[in-house]
């Protein structure tokens, strides 16, 4: 095997354009820092509250199969690095219409969260200056990763470094303090044993249906991994790094989820969980550790803004690999002398802004259809990246074995154990009332999409064959 860095390229096997700037060291924080966000320092009470102490199971469920997830897509991304990642594979793997859809479907999930966080992070930022308007704590934030997003890519990795440092950071000291309040070590704090973990109802006080239940409430937490794929076509070795980077963080990240999750339960009785109440900061004021509350609203304002710069980051690389595969305007293919598709960021800032605005306007109807829309896109790409790699799989091992620098465990069951394992999560969604929109908006979405792209394929194969 060669030790010469295998550079990210295009579908037609031209090198990518863009920037090489980013390190290893940012992609492992990005690997890492990615999916630690709102969603488990706040969004976990909504899956205690219906699991119970059994919530550590629904955790391992749900860690595990994205931790497959992003084992398959690291092993296409180590052999074909590119900015387009998943969607570019599911274009080699299904055909242009695989391709076009999942990069579109993403995308506009990207435009569309980047609305919720940006919305989250001035609530807070408002809170603690209210002199200053919602609105513009969220164009100020808007306008400085914009700026962050257009200079260079290594400012973004800096960004995105710190911020995970932070989440990081804040995670550990969580994991350690409430560790030694466990065991009683902390002044004035007993230990609690077992109590909260057998009693009020037990492990399971609402069987394995709250396990089920608890599985559907966080499995989108994990959502956010999939930005280490494409950042790594801006490395300069991408192949290696997303390969370190994969193995590295997924452990990892399982372990803080679960090491958290496993601290919350065993300190604090699960019927004391309320939904929108963040469980860190319930377990930080019984260890008595001062101004839990706005310590929390430090870290969770940090979350916020580091999702929002590696969506922003994301959505622009996404837009740029349609527009190089001709699947969106090629005039967003211009890149800067420092290698940054600026007008494809201008356009997904553009469209995330208009998703503010209607987030204000329109809260409880147009932008709840959005959200709805959005709401099981996650699913319906990761059964895409499964499905491509059951068919890349073959293809690399017969065409450039060499290119196998990460492998996929137990091929090609654990494959299809995942594809299993998505659709029975959305047979549970459909079957429950509250995610059932979701489902139902998000298949109509997905759908919709499937479709522009075969009446696009099927435009375009009668163009060429009229010779137009």
């Amino acid at each position: 095997m060669s030790d010469a860095p295998r550079k990210a390229t295009t579908l037609a096997g031209e090198a990518e354009p863009l920037s090489h700037t980013l390190q290893q060291r940012h992609l492992t924080m990005l690997a890492l820092g990615g999916v630690i966000g709102a969603g488990l320092f706040v969004g976990s009470g909504a899956g205690i509250s219906v699991a119970g102490p059994a919530i550590l199971v629904s955790y391992l469920i749900a860690g595990v199969l994205a931790m497959l997830v992003m084992r398959m897509l690291g092993e296409m991304s180590a052999a074909m690095p590119s900015s387009g990642a998943f969607s570019a594979h599911a274009e080699r793997a299904l055909g242009p219409w695989a391709g076009f859809s999942v990069g579109w479907l993403y995308w506009f999930l990207l435009v569309v969260v980047l609305a919720v966080e940006a919305t989250g992070a001035a609530q807070i930022a408002h809170g603690w200056v209210p002199v200053v308007p919602q609105w513009a704590w969220v164009l100020a934030f808007i306008v400085v990763f914009t700026a962050t997003n257009l200079t260079a890519v290594s400012n973004f990795g800096e960004f995105e470094f710190w911020f995970a440092a932070i989440k990081v950071g804040a995670i550990m000291l969580f994991l350690i303090l409430g560790t030694l309040a466990v065991f009683g070590v902390l002044p004035e704090i007993k230990p609690v044993g077992l109590k909260n973990l057998t009693g009020h109802g037990g492990f399971l006080p609402h069987g394995w249906s709250g396990v089920v239940s608890g599985v559907l409430a966080v499995v989108f937490t994990f959502g956010g991994l999939e930005v280490v794929t494409i950042a790594a076509a801006e490395t300069k070795d991408p192949a290696r790094n997303v390969a370190r980077a994969v193995r590295s963080a997924v452990w990892r990240i399982v372990s803080f989820y679960l090491g958290s999750m496993l601290v919350i339960v065993t300190l604090l009785p699960w019927t004391a969980m309320r939904p929108g109440v963040s469980p860190y900061v319930a377990v930080l004021d019984t260890i008595r550790i001062p101004s839990a509350g706005q310590v929390m609203n430090v870290v969770v304002l940090v979350a916020l803004l580091s999702a929002l710069n590696a969506n922003l980051y994301a959505s622009s690389r996404m837009m740029f690999s349609l527009a190089e595969r001709g699947e969106a305007p090629r005039r967003l293919l211009p890149v800067s002398g420092g290698g940054v598709p600026r007008r494809a960021v201008l356009a997904s800032v553009a469209f995330g802004f208009g998703s503010v605005l209607l987030n204000f306007a329109w809260p409880d109807s147009v932008f709840l259809y959005m959200l709805n829309a959005i709401g099981a896109v996650l699913l319906f790409v990761w059964a895409l990246i499964a499905v491509s790699q059951l068919r890349l799989r073959r293809r690399i091992e017969l065409e450039m074995p060499e290119r196998l620098e990460l492998r996929m465990w137990g091929f090609p069951w654990l494959t299809w154990v995942v594809l299993a394992a998505l659709g029975a999560i959305m047979v549970l969604m459909f079957a429950n009332p509250v995610t059932r929109p979701q489902v139902l908006w998000s298949t109509a979405a997905t759908l919709g999409v499937i479709i522009i792209a075969r009446l696009r394929d099927a435009g375009a194969i009668g163009s060429r064959r009229t010779g137009a």
